[in-house]
């Protein structure tokens, strides 16, 4: 806060009760014992939490005839925040926001310190126009922001052209405090802290990108000069066990890094391309992780049905998806829910993602012998009543699954295909006779992840457009009058769906704020399941497409990942683009 004058504490204290944000009676109690012993009246009403310190910074900002800025309504780029270089705004508590006219626009807590703005101005070599912002705002920016990248731009300094050629030729450079391994503990803990799931450090031909994806999208978060990529490759290396000498074939590594007292695995994929070694680091934090399908998106119909399908002694039950769509997350909320200490649930994973107490969970190794195939041979020998294999990859895997279900045991597992009804043509394709299939198949999950929208929102009524396109996706499933919302709301697992409307829907739209890019925080799941019945064994054994085996279920009543998202927007819980976006080419 800056330092006032008795007469200003008071114009301040006059400018909060005028504009109602004080109760009168109660200021004016506290001002009186705040004089009598000595004390700043503004500290005690803070104290006393009858105002706020960015309720007071505004009004000082009006005060003092300064602009006022509210840091948490604005993002700042990277390049920007770099502008006010090393520790000085974290020292002077002061933040740049952008260059207009020649000048540099800074926000500080005390404006009116002449000393720190001319340090800044001297620092920059540039004139600077001052905003003020209260302290809170700037130290969330600090920590977040240039806290985080400050021993990133410190590393690009120390390791220049030399040490990356000392670094090439000797290893032990490359030591746990030098200045790139710390580059690359801040790049680490910035992308644990916005619980990014990947980190792609990308070689261009005149610098390095470090991109993190965040709630399913990828965002770049800054850029560094192409001299620093073999040193933070080669430490990286290190740390996977990896060689690091190797420049010609993708090699795969995990390591763990403590950030904020939580363990998290990364799981590193590092391939040559055209001008350097492409890293992707994909961050397992066990502790972010909801264990449970209700919480995960899962309602209605499709966790009805999925919960019949787990409550059977033996069967597959198997999910699909692209890459990251969260199908090991849901197999291991499944497998939460049957887990006893009457079972043995023995599970085959590259890599184990979660560990989880109660579970034999197996690591494939592929360097010793130990395949999902292989694997799998020595499970069942092993007495299990649950089986959870990390992924069918192949027809050998895809027998012995089929063989492990056939003889008792409840198999899980994931394919790689676009939807639920995807899978079965897949595993046929994969040699499993189809009589097999059709009697070992319990329940078959397609999953996708949308971002959901955050707490401040705005509604809005639907445009003509998407009201087309709700009436044409989901206006068979909505309530058709107000009699019916109750029993279908509850059916379909969306509690207050909207009657059908050809004219509009009451739909929510996200803030837009630098903790909730897009108006986005978290992620849910959209999920179709089919019941593999008698009738739709029967297409199977006929072979019958994808599409005949949808068409069959959707009369049924399964309710398509399309439709689940629709619902979902219905709810508020997700956007038409973000369905769209991940949903797009699906029924």
């Amino acid at each position: 806060m800056a330092l006032l004058t008795k007469d200003a504490e008071n114009r301040i204290v006059n400018l909060l009760l005028s504009e109602g944000l004080a109760e009168p009676n109660l200021v004016l109690s506290i001002k009186q014992e705040a004089e009598s012993s000595g004390k700043p009246v503004l500290s005690e009403l803070i104290n006393r939490q009858l105002i706020t310190n960015d309720m007071v910074a505004h009004a000082t900002a009006v005060i003092i005839g300064v602009p006022y800025v509210e840091l948490k309504n604005i993002s700042i780029d990277q390049e920007i925040l770099a502008k006010i270089p090393g520790d000085a705004p974290s020292r002077v508590l002061a933040i740049p926001l952008g260059e207009k006219d020649g000048m540099l626009n800074v926000a500080m807590v005390d404006p009116t310190n002449v000393q720190s703005t001319d340090y800044i101005s001297n620092l920059i070599n540039q004139p600077i126009r001052v905003w003020m912002a209260s302290e809170r705002g700037i130290r969330e920016v600090l920590s977040k922001y240039h806290g985080d990248f400050s021993g990133v731009k410190e590393a690009v300094r120390e390791t220049g052209e030399e040490a990356v050629e000392e670094t090439r030729s000797n290893v032990k450079t490359i030591v746990q405090d030098s200045p790139i391994s710390k580059a690359l503990t801040t790049i680490l803990s910035y992308a644990a802290k916005t619980k990014a799931s990947d980190i792609h450090i990308e070689p261009l031909e005149t610098s390095l990108i470090i991109r993190c994806r965040i709630d399913g999208v990828l965002r770049k978060i800054m850029e560094l000069p192409k001299t620093v990529a073999p040193a933070l490759v080669s430490r990286i290396k290190i740390l996977s066990n990896l060689k690091i000498d190797e420049h010609r074939i993708p090699q795969d590594g995990q390591f763990t890094v403590l950030v904020d007292n939580k363990e998290i695995d990364l799981r590193i994929a590092i391939s040559p391309v055209t001008w350097g070694e492409q890293v992707v680091i994909r961050l397992l934090d066990k502790t972010g992780v909801s264990m449970e399908v209700e919480k995960m998106g899962m309602s209605g119909r499709a966790l009805r049905t999925v919960l019949e399908g787990v409550k059977k002694p033996n069967g597959m039950i198997l999910t699909s998806g692209p890459t990251g769509s969260g199908k090991s997350t849901t197999l291991y909320a499944l497998i939460q829910k049957i887990k006893s200490e009457e079972i043995n649930i023995v599970t085959l994973e590259d890599p184990v993602e979660y560990k989880m107490d109660g579970i034999n969970q197996i690591q494939v190794n592929t360097d010793a012998g130990l395949t999902f195939a292989s694997g799998l041979r020595s499970i069942l020998r092993q007495d299990p009543d649950v089986v959870m294999v990390g992924e069918i990859r192949d027809s050998e895997t895809a027998g012995l699954a089929v063989q492990a279900a056939l003889t008792g045991h409840l198999v899980f597992s994931t394919l790689h295909t676009n939807s639920a009804a995807g899978i079965l043509p897949r595993l046929l394709d994969m040699g499993i006779e189809p009589f097999l299939l059709a009697s070992t198949l319990n329940v078959v999950i397609g999953q996708r992840l949308v971002r959901r929208i955050t707490e401040k929102r705005e509604m809005y009524k639907s445009s003509e457009i998407e009201t087309k396109a709700i009436n044409d996706i989901v206006g068979d499933l909505l309530p058709q009058d107000k009699d019916h919302v109750a029993s279908v709301s509850e059916d379909l697992g969306y509690p207050g769906l909207p009657v059908k409307n050809d004219s509009n829907y009451m739909l929510a739209h996200g803030m837009d704020t630098k903790e909730t890019p897009g108006g986005y925080k978290g992620r849910a799941g959209l999920y179709e399941t089919i019941e593999v019945d008698e009738d739709i064994q029967k297409l199977i054994i006929s072979h019958s497409t994808a599409n005949e085996i949808m068409r069959l279920a959707k009369s049924k009543g399964t309710v398509t990942m399309r439709q689940d998202g629709i619902l979902k927007v219905l709810s508020g819980i997700t956007s038409i683009d973000e369905v769209n976006r991940v949903a797009s080419d699906l029924s």
